[in-house]
């Protein structure tokens, strides 16, 4: 009985690690290719008054970046209304290498998530869920109350963790585009992604404690 237990736990555990990772994943992909957030920030960020640039040019050489970051574009990237440096460039294909990563992280763990669910339920076995809950949480909660602290170094930590040179560090004059990605538009999109896991999150808690109460009162 103890050795079932352990192993159970172990299961739960491990579950729990592969779902919070596809769960942190899946709400960054959903952001990088949720067009809504951007559209709407040309206005509120007055992108296009900054720029002198009509919201139709901006959005449509946005919508060539974000398809240039998915997994199933391969090809060079061309703005078709903007120049772009060898650095600027390189930068790009280093943001969609990281990306493309992402996305099939997301993928793998999240086919490993529901294989391994689909075997607990079976078991009508629903810990995994709070632990998930857990860590999903906390994870993101650690790291938005250092980005709510002061979001533009956490920001330039995160480029210097992230990438081995400084060409993140865009020159508007040789790279215009960095004129129609302003911070604060990065800043919604992290505000977007820890949104989205605390809701996923929150479901996954909600499921957990109504599959219990089933439990308990079949007691």
């Amino acid at each position: 009985m103890l050795i079932s237990y352990i192993k159970n736990r172990k299961s739960d555990i491990f579950l729990a690690l592969v779902l919070t990772v596809f769960i942190i994943g899946l709400a960054v992909v959903i952001t990088v290719f949720f067009k809504p957030l951007y559209y709407f920030d040309i206005q509120y960020l007055k992108i296009s008054e900054n720029t002198g640039l009509s919201p139709d040019v901006i959005r449509h050489n946005y919508d060539v970046l974000i398809q240039y970051q998915s997994l199933f574009y391969q090809g060079a990237l061309n703005l078709p209304d903007f120049a772009m440096s060898s650095s600027g460039r390189i930068h790009f294909e280093e943001v969609k290498r990281i990306f493309e990563a992402i996305q099939i992280v997301c993928l793998i763990t999240g086919m490993i998530s529901l294989v391994m669910m689909v075997l607990r339920f079976r078991q009508k076995e629903y810990r995994f869920l709070q632990l998930t809950s857990l860590f999903s949480v906390g994870i993101p909660l650690v790291i938005g109350f250092l980005a709510a602290i002061d979001f533009n170094k956490a920001f330039v930590i995160f480029h210097q963790i992230v990438f081995r040179n400084d060409y993140w560090i865009f020159d508007e004059v040789t790279d215009p585009v960095i004129t129609i990605l302003p911070e604060a538009f990065f800043m919604h999109c992290f505000m977007m992604i820890i949104g989205i896991v605390l809701v996923i999150s929150g479901i996954l808690y909600l499921i957990y404690l109504r599959q219990r109460k089933k439990i308990l009162s079949a007691l």
